[in-house]
This record gives C-alpha cells, sequence and structure tokens, in this order.
C-alpha cells in the first residue's frame, strides 16, 4: 500500500469513529432505511436510457426494462414471456406472453410491442453486429394478443441466452418510439421493469421510482438514487456523511471504492459488505493487427504474461476478494473447463522468450530492442478505476524488469471502447462478459468490429478461428460444441492475446439494515426489487 493511500485509510477511519461518536453519519443512514430509499454511487451519468443502443448505464436500465426470457443460476427462466417453445429445427420460437403486464406509460404490453421492438433493434444491423442473433432473425410474427412467433435463417443454441440480455432485446414502450424506431433517440423512457425513472439532473443524479404496478409485485425499496460522484476519496466521504448508503463494485468495470477501504468501513460503522461468487476474468487485450507495434509478435504477448505476478495482484491490489486467473475463462463458466498450458510467472522465462525471439537488451539500457525499434508498448486504462491504475503501475514496473516499456495512458471508458474498437490500442484493460453471457458473448466478440476484431484478426489461425466459431454457434450437438469451444480456446490461449489477470466478482456496501441482498448472473446489474430494509 502507498502512503498516500494509508493516510487516506487512517483518514476515513477516523471519520467513521468521529460519525460513531456524533452520530452523524448513523442517522443519515437510519433516515435512508425508514424511507425506503437506496442512494448509490455510480462514476457516470446515466445517459441515454434508450435499452436499444447502448450508451445508458446497464444497472439502470436493468431495473427500467426487462426481456422476453432471464438468465439464471439454475438456467434459462420465464420474465416477460410465461413459457415458450423451440421447433425440432430449431429455427422457429414461440413465446407465450405474460397477461395484464403495462408499460410505466400506461400501454399494453403484447405481442404488437414485442413485434415493434424486435423490428427496432434489427433495422439498426450495423449498431448491433456483434450480438449474433441479430444476424439470424429472419421475422417476427404475431400470432394473437399474447403469441409472438420469432423465426431464424439458421438455428442458433445461444438464442435464449443473447434474448436474455440487457440489452437490446428489452421492452420500450411503443409510444416512445421515434419515428416508428428507436434508432435515431427515443421520446421516453418507459418499459415494464420494477423501477421507472423519474427525475434526472445529467452529471448529478437519477431518481428512479418504484413501480407500484409492477407484474411481479410492487419493490419494497421505493426509490433508488444513482448519485454521480467522482470514484476513490470523495465517494468515500460521501458514504461517511450519509450523502449515498449504497455502493457496489461494478461500473462497467470501474471500482468505486477500495477494497481495503471498504473493510475498514464495515469493521466501524453500520455497514455491510456482500460479495459475489466469481463473475468474469479481467484481461490485458492485446492487439495483434497494431501495425509495427510489437505487441503484434506472439513473443512480446507471452513475455508480457509470464512478467504479471496474479498472486501479488490478487492479494496486495484486491486484498484476496479477486483470485489469480490462468486462462481466458474460469473452470466453472460452460464449456470452458479445457485444459491449456500454463503460463506462471517467471522473469526470467519472459526474459528467455525475448531474446530468442531477438529482442536484445542494449548495454547499459533498460529496454530492449531489435532492428532499430525499441520495445515499448501503450497501456490503457480507465482513469475512473482505482485498482486498474494499480494494476497497471505494478505492471509496468514487473515488465520494465524484462525490457519491456510500458507507458500509461489513463481514459475514460468511452474513450476506451472507443479504441477498441478502431484499432487504436497496443493493450488495453476490458473483462469477460460475465458468468451469464460467456462463453458464446464474449466468444462472438472475437469477430466484431466493434469489440475483439482488432484483437483477434492479426493471428495467422484467424481464418481457422472465425470459422469455428460461426460452428460452434449454429451446432445442435452438444458434444460438437464441446470440441469446437475446446480448439477456439485453446487457439487463442496459445496466442496470448487476452491475458488474464484475475477472475472478478461484485462487491457490495451496503447498509445493515438492508435485507435481501443477492445477485443476477452478470456483474452489470442487481435485483434491486428484491432489497427490503428490516
Amino acid at each position: 500500500m502507498n502512503n498516500k493511500f494509508a493516510i487516506l485509510i487512517s483518514s476515513l477511519v477516523a471519520l467513521v469513529l468521529l460519525a460513531g461518536c456524533n452520530g452523524g453519519q448513523t442517522e443519515n443512514v437510519k433516515e435512508s432505511a425508514k424511507g425506503t430509499e437506496l442512494i448509490y454511487a455510480t462514476s457516470k451519468d446515466i445517459n441515454d436510457m434508450n435499452p436499444h443502443l447502448y450508451a445508458g448505464s446497464i444497472p439502470a436500465q436493468g431495473i427500467v426494462y426487462e426481456s422476453l426470457v432471464e438468465n439464471t443460476k439454475d438456467g434459462i427462466r420465464p420474465m416477460l414471456a410465461e413459457s415458450w417453445e423451440i421447433s425440432p429445427d430449431g429455427k422457429t420460437y414461440t413465446f407465450h406472453l405474460r397477461k395484464g403486464v403495462q408499460f410505466h406509460d400506461g400501454a399494453p404490453f403484447n405481442a404488437d410491442a414485442v413485434k415493434q421492438n424486435i423490428e427496432a433493434v434489427q433495422s439498426n444491423p450495423s449498431k448491433h453486429s456483434w450480438i449474433k442473433l441479430s444476424t439470424k432473425i429472419v421475422s417476427v410474427d404475431v400470432l394473437d394478443e399474447h403469441t409472438v412467433q420469432l423465426a431464424l435463417s439458421e438455428a442458433y443454441y445461444p438464442t435464449l441466452l443473447e434474448l436474455a440480455m440487457t440489452r437490446p432485446y428489452a421492452f420500450l414502450s411503443p409510444k416512445d418510439f421515434d419515428n416508428g424506431g428507436t434508432k435515431d433517440g427515443v421520446k421516453g423512457y418507459h418499459g415494464t421493469g420494477p423501477y421507472k425513472l423519474g427525475e434526472h439532473k445529467t452529471d448529478q443524479y437519477a431518481v428512479f421510482e418504484a413501480n407500484e404496478s409492477y407484474w411481479g409485485g410492487a419493490p419494497k425499496v421505493t426509490k433508488i438514487t444513482a448519485k454521480v460522484l467522482p470514484a476513490g476519496e470523495t465517494t468515500l466521504l460521501a458514504l461517511q456523511k450519509g450523502e449515498v448508503n449504497f455502493i457496489f463494485t461494478d461500473d462497467r468495470g470501474a471500482d468505486s471504492i477500495d477494497v481495503e477501504a471498504m473493510n475498514q468501513l464495515a469493521e466501524t460503522s453500520d455497514y455491510q459488505i456482500v460479495r459475489s461468487e466469481p463473475m468474469n476474468t479481467k484481461m490485458l487485450v492485446a492487439n495483434s493487427s497494431k501495425t509495427g507495434s510489437p505487441i503484434v509478435e506472439k513473443a512480446v504477448r507471452e513475455a508480457l504474461w509470464h512478467a504479471i505476478d496474479r498472486e501479488t495482484i490478487s492479494k496486495q491490489i484486491f486484498s484476496g476478494t479477486e483470485t489469480p486467473a490462468d486462462s481466458l475463462f474460469s473452470s466453472n463458466v460452460n464449456y470452458a473447463n479445457v485444459e491449456l498450458k500454463k503460463r506462471g510467472y517467471s522473469l526470467e522465462t519472459a526474459k528467455s522468450i525475448l531474446e530468442q525471439a531477438g529482442w536484445l537488451s542494449d548495454q547499459g539500457g533498460e529496454l530492449r530492442a531489435k532492428a532499430g525499434n525499441r520495445l515499448t508498448l501503450k497501456l490503457y486504462y480507465d482513469a475512473n478505476s482505482n485498482s486498474q491504475k494499480t494494476q497497471a503501475e505494478y505492471i509496468q514496473s514487473t515488465a520494465k524488469q524484462i525490457g519491456i516499456g510500458l507507458e500509461l495512458i489513463g481514459e475514460e471508458s468511452s474513450s476506451i471502447a472507443n479504441r477498441r474498437s478502431t484499432g487504436d490500442y497496443d493493450l488495453l484493460f476490458n473483462q469477460t462478459w460475465g458468468l451469464a453471457y460467456d462463453p458464446q458473448s464474449t466468444i462472438a466478440a472475437f469477430t466484431s468490429e466493434s469489440a475483439y476484431a482488432h484483437t483477434t484478426k492479426g493471428l495467422a489461425k484467424a481464418p481457422e478461428l472465425y470459422k469455428k466459431i460461426e460452428e460452434v454457434m449454429v451446432s445442435a450437438d452438444e458434444e460438437t460444441r464441446k470440441s469446437l469451444y475446446a480448439d477456439i480456446l485453446n487457439l487463442v490461449h496459445d496466442e496470448a492475446v487476452f491475458i488474464p489477470l484475475t477472475n472478478g466478482n461484485v462487491t457490495i456496501v451496503a447498509p445493515k439494515s438492508l435485507q435481501g441482498i443477492s445477485f443476477k448472473q452478470t456483474q452489470y446489474e442487481l435485483p434491486f426489487e428484491q432489497m427490503y430494509f428490516e
């Protein structure tokens, strides 16, 4: 722990103890509890809440909008569709919709609304090319008021999984459509979910009010406020003052609060810490197609892999709450329990790999070079993520020991996402989609220009990789899928384009009086509607 952070922790502990003496913090939290209100800190505004686009906050969209089905720990379960049938050839899905459901503006949720929403998504193909289902849908047909049929061009086994995602196949009131669609904007944000959007002041806060007519029963937490605060010290102090009373370390991978600070807070106040099971893999993504960059060489990627001490990252940066990751997916992910070559932490191995590849140290020089080119790379991290910055600095220090120079650049997550889609990067932090969506969603993104196409298309075996990805997505045979996934995972692992760091989870800081805290099969959203105060 650096001195600055140690001082911050000490100051926060003092503030907690002081608040405990004068009752300030405790009273504020209790008042929120009495009002059945949760105020959570977020480092980003909710932005455009159009569920058919991608600018909006996923946690916010997750409580406003719903999908036909839900992905749970026990598999796909009904949501807005009570039941469904799949044709023997796997190309036709017939959904029987829940009756009596209304959008927040009073419009009925029915088969016509389903058809209009799905067709609105389909009318914007370039935006949704990352999700393979969007390329398979042929038609959406209304059979009666509460029955709708989805026809595909070919069998596609992840259909229900992709329909269960928070977006884009979520449902917005047709009254909110602009010129009959949603791709150019919408006039309102009325879903069918347990909460509806109330007041919103950009970059300040957004208020969500309980949907008293919710088909699943009115939520007991009647008001949720998303308050925009800079991650780190400001968020911690706001928690001390009672300005917020709920934090979860998701926010699209950007940490809202340091793990060690959370532990200190829970030990000295009226807060509890609740952690989910491992949800995803945090990683460095390497650009195999970056012309002129050393990162296009497998040897450089492998050496960097060996130069990262994941045990230290797990223990020192995450206080053991995230575990070291040796591969793109943890073994509990479906189809990912595959034996892969382990690349352990070894600076000597890393140095040997670089020397064999012709990257040699200049006499007296700190960095290696080959053919007059120095071994330097740019690593981009989320400026709102304390852990990414700390990890980047640590990786920079160990990379330097093997002769690799890393220039660290912190940017907003939207800027980094743009770099990923345009290929303007050597290395950047990212994470897998998560337990609910993997491996199919992350792997499908290997071919998407908006995701990981630049990561994979520079590989010699890229055509073979893409062919296997296409095959696995349409395979109707379980054993064939297992074999194809094993081949895909072995190929990208061998090429070291996804350098794993840790297996992440979701951590919640909440009042001890808050009950019913649980998690979904995703790190992006929480089931707030199940929570209640004692």
